[in-house]
């Protein structure tokens, strides 16, 4: 257990991070912080005084206040008065990082626009705990938070997201997840390589790992309990040879403009436009310059 002593802190907002499961894995700042600030505020209160109580954190007079996406227009003029009379005011996200998929980001903004100081201890944060285990690339990636409820608006959605060139977070409901997965399985491509993490950091962690066809039809059998991140791999392009891309340009040359060989090699090899499109200025700029 550890003690942190009750220090003075400099005025404005601090954000700090809990853990997602497992109460050791907060950091030692989080806690001076918690033992320090002036006035605490929280998403669950509830958690973060149990966890306060896990560490030794005594709150003694100071007020915890409940701050979260049904009362945050009522409760934000308070903090913001707390920091108008230059006290030092804490916010704590359920599990996670403030401001990633979190009430924070109202918080944080309003203090910002108002000209105090916004801090941040970081710390946990399932969006990159997932990412560490789901084995999949993480040179880039994409934080897509929850998806629409309803089936249509989902696929609406992931649409949206098919060609980003990194590895897709999202947040998903164990009742959803299922659904979810079919809905990306079609819009995406059902043989995408993809994770389901299950419960990060706690007794029940578990990790799913297939194409999204198989985990699809694995959820759909074994229903999943627990806080979930699903994972997807980026869009692979088809392999084609250079030479063959070049023949197959070069032929079109000789009937079509440069724009419309283009759009039509595209769409017959599965590649991206704009690869397709610069090739074929080089091959016709070559043409035309062994005619002259």
């Amino acid at each position: 257990m550890v003690n942190p002593k009750r220090q003075a802190l400099a005025p404005g907002l601090y954000l700090v991070a809990t853990p997602i499961g497992t109460a050791r894995d907060i950091t030692l700042r989080t806690l001076d912080i918690l033992a320090s600030a002036d006035v605490i505020a929280a998403e669950d209160t509830r958690s973060l005084r149990k966890l306060m109580d896990i560490h030794g954190i005594a709150l003694a007079d100071r007020p915890l206040v409940s701050y979260h996406d049904h009362n945050g227009e009522r409760v934000r003029p308070r903090l913001m008065r707390a920091l108008e009379e230059g006290k030092s005011v804490v916010y704590a996200s359920e599990a996670g990082t403030p401001m990633v998929a979190d009430p924070g980001f109202d918080l944080a903004r309003a203090a910002l626009e108002a000209g105090y100081h916004l801090i941040s201890a970081p710390g946990p944060s399932a969006v990159i705990t997932a990412l560490t285990v789901a084995g999949l690339p993480t040179d880039h990636f994409f934080f897509a938070g929850f998806l629409p409820n309803a089936s249509g608006k989902r696929k609406t959605a992931l649409e949206t997201l098919a060609e980003v060139p990194g590895t897709l977070v999202f947040y998903e409901s164990p009742k959803r997840v299922a659904a979810m997965l079919r809905d990306a399985a079609t819009v995406l491509g059902g043989e995408r390589q993809a994770a389901v993490c299950r419960e990060l950091t706690k007794k029940f962690e578990e990790v799913l790992r297939g194409t999204l066809d198989d985990l699809a039809t694995l959820c759909s059998e074994r229903p999943l309990k627990g806080e979930i991140v699903v994972l997807v791999d980026r869009g692979r392009l088809p392999k084609i040879r250079e030479f063959d891309l070049d023949e197959r340009l070069m032929a079109v040359l000789s009937e079509h403009s440069v724009r419309d060989a283009a759009d039509k090699v595209a769409a017959e090899l599965g590649l991206k436009r704009r690869q397709v499109y610069q090739r074929a200025l080089e091959l016709d700029r070559q043409q035309k310059d062994d005619a002259g």
